[in-house]
């Protein structure tokens, strides 16, 4: 593996699948003894996370996008 300019470094997709990386897990790196470490960080405690984590996804209500402005706005 090769640093880039910015001292980024690509994991390997083999790595990676065996580490059970995804895409948008977050990650500790940590150095150790002289060595680096990566292992995935534990689930984020932060006040709006679950909130979010909730909404996220399709939409399942049947409006128009006028109607969703009119409640906004408090329009009847």
């Amino acid at each position: 593996m090769k640093l880039d300019s910015r001292g980024r470094v690509t994991i390997s997709r083999a790595i990676r699948e065996a580490a059970g990386f995804k895409p948008g897990d977050e990650v500790d790196v940590g150095f150790e003894d002289g060595k680096i470490t990566i292992a995935r960080s534990g689930p984020m405690r932060t006040r709006g996370r679950q909130p979010v984590e909730h909404m996220r996804g399709p939409a399942t209500l049947k409006m128009t996008t006028d109607e969703i402005m009119a409640l906004t706005r408090g329009e009847p």
